[in-house]
């Protein structure tokens, strides 16, 4: 490694090491108790939540959640969503028609902290807290609430009676406690997307009527008087209901769904997680689900070895919600149409996020890309082994990318989730920028170092809440590179990547001088390929400047300073020699017919 190089990681891994030290975050403890009935589709709730404070600040009120609230006429996601110029088509106007017996709601009627009452007042799907005694670095309290809910027509993600005839999707469903980090309360209104949370241990009590079958979060530690396929036979039933008692510990929300038609089945793994599928035969295509449970081990397999080790011992797949959504240790999919593939990738795209949103926790308000397009890097890749397919697996990403980017219509990845001028922009912003922004890392570091690199993020960064910079960090110090710059140009601003062979030209039966330059405003580091009449090929490596270092491979040319539009480079064998001169390959570059040069005949 040269000498530079060895400066940039010391220094990356000092900066590391001092991050460390001072991380912080609070934790939460839930214990619920749920009481639904059936025919009215409400529920009575009791929830005890121990609020531990690790952050150095005195906390002196805190926020909830009230998710429901949004499915109401005149919400914020109903007006939203009717003034958007693309609406999400599950939403549209439908919240504008809700009858009273299909709206969402949350009723907090008793709150104490420590025993002692509290006021609150609630601002649609918020309910903010003046605590009656300050909670103190290092202290916690517990605050006891009682609330009654309706559960929604099935809208967005939760509800009840999708159009496959599930009855309960109960994602987003319970007073939820907001996220407090290093930079203050995140108490986002939910508008449409994305969520963020403190990692702690759930303990969830769900009363339903006897004939319904449970699947969520967590482990169930009353299998043997539940039956439903979770043990061969019923030991007791109470008034007609049952109880299910389930236990998540290191999770950040906690999701389930109910139905009386539901098949449930178990697959285990040597070395995974026990997966376990709930279905309904009649709306299903029972013919894919069966296909699924061959595939799902193979998935964790694939996953387990490349993007780090899932870390608990259940995952379900649940037929649910509104097409595919993310929970911690399971998901919500639709389970009807006759494409397997289609299937596959909508299951695999979704456990994925059990990596990326359920593991690693990052805030997806504010990084929806550190979510969605980290898990569509890792789908691609998943699907091609999966499959057992050649080629680019992101191909795709890369024509979105240089259809957007040359559109003129391109959004920071920056922007707030719910705050892209339009649903699209959210959509090719999040998942598709987001899975080329990994794949430039890897143009940039190299395979290696980037392979290294995702396996050290998950393996530092689980549990916790990592930030774009904390990512960056990690690749940083396998690469020995300084990459500051790379997440400022893709993150922060929207300038094109679009670079050129200007001219080649003969230097006598020396060499050849080749002259690129850089058309787009953001600068990349450029591999230079040459292939000889005589058939041998040559490649070249161009870094920047800013870099202080650059990828295994050849050795690397003179650094290319920024402010400099154009780069000269030696080619010792003559013009005549020279078959193809062609660069970038790998580089989001917008326009790659100006890439090659083919010697004429």
């Amino acid at each position: 490694m040269k000498k530079f190089a060895l400066l940039a990681l010391a220094f990356s891994s000092v900066v590391a090491s001092a991050q460390s030290a001072t991380y912080w975050q609070n934790h939460v403890d839930y214990r619920m108790e749920i009481d639904m009935d059936v025919t009215t589709n409400q529920f009575a709730g009791e929830q005890w939540l121990t609020y531990t404070n690790n952050s150095p600040d005195t906390i002196h009120e805190v926020f909830y959640h009230l998710y429901f609230n949004a499915f109401q006429p005149e919400s914020m996601m109903d007006v939203r969503s009717r003034n958007i110029a693309d609406p999400d088509r599950r939403v549209g106007d439908r919240i504008s028609k809700l009858k009273n017996n299909e709206v969402g709601y949350h009723e907090v009627y008793f709150l104490q902290q420590d025993g002692q009452a509290v006021e609150f007042s609630v601002t649609h799907t918020l309910m903010k807290v003046e605590l009656q005694r300050p909670i103190a670095p290092g202290d916690a309290s517990v605050f006891h609430m009682k609330f009654n809910s309706q559960v929604p027509l099935q809208i967005r993600r939760s509800g009840r009676d999708n159009s496959e005839d599930i009855e309960y999707s109960m994602s987003q469903w319970y007073p939820k406690l907001a996220m407090y980090d290093e930079d203050g309360w995140h108490a986002d209104p939910y508008v449409g997307r994305e969520f963020y949370a403190d990692f702690g241990r759930f303990v969830v009590d769900i009363t339903i009527d006897k004939d319904y079958v449970v699947a969520g979060t967590g482990n169930l530690t009353n299998a043997a008087e539940v039956g439903h396929g979770y043990a061969p036979e019923v030991q007791g039933r109470r008034n007609n209901k049952i109880t299910y008692k389930f236990v998540a510990e290191n999770v950040h929300d906690f999701a389930w769904a109910a139905d009386p038609d539901f098949k449930h089945e178990i697959v285990t793994m040597e070395n995974g997680p026990d997966i376990h599928f709930f279905y309904d035969p009649e709306t299903a295509n029972e013919e894919n689900w069966k296909k699924l449970m061959t595939d799902a081990p193979r998935y964790f397999a694939y996953m387990n070895t490349h993007f780090g080790v899932y870390q608990y011992e259940q995952f379900s797949v649940i037929q649910a919600g509104d097409g595919g959504m993310e929970y911690p240790m399971c998901t919500f999919m639709v389970g009807g149409g006759d494409d397997y593939e289609g299937f596959l990738g909508l299951f695999v795209h979704e456990a994925t996020h059990n990596w990326y949103y359920g593991m690693l926790g990052t805030n997806e308000a504010r990084y929806p890309w550190m979510d969605e397009g980290f898990t569509t890097y890792a789908e691609d890749v998943t699907m091609q082994h999966l499959l057992n397919r050649d080629g680019n697996p992101h191909q795709r990403t890369y024509a979105v990318y240089r259809q957007w980017q040359s559109s003129g219509t391109r959004e920071p990845m920056s922007t707030h989730a719910d705050h892209f001028s339009r649903n699209v922009f959210y959509t090719i912003s999040s998942y598709y920028m987001g899975s080329m922004f990994l794949n430039q890392m890897r143009y940039i570091v190299g395979d290696e170092a980037f392979n290294r690199g995702m396996l050290r993020y998950f393996d530092e960064w689980k549990f916790k809440h990592p930030k774009p910079e904390d990512f960056v960090r990690i690749m940083e110090q396998e690469s020995g590179m300084i990459l500051d710059w790379y997440l400022m140009y893709w993150v922060d601003l929207i300038k094109p990547i679009d670079y050129s062979i200007e001219s080649v030209e003969g230097m006598g039966q020396a060499a050849t001088h080749v002259k690129l330059k850089r058309i787009g405003d953001m600068p990349m580091p450029m591999d230079v390929h040459v292939k000889l009449t005589s058939g041998m090929e040559l490649d070249y490596t161009i870094p920047l400047v800013m870099m202080f270092g650059s990828k295994p491979g050849p050795e690397a040319e003179q650094p290319w300073p920024w402010t400099h539009p154009t780069y000269d480079l030696e080619i010792p064998f003559p013009v005549e020699e020279i078959e193809t001169i062609h660069i970038g390959e790998g580089a989001a570059d917008i326009d790659e017919s100006n890439n090659e040069w083919k010697r004429e005949e």
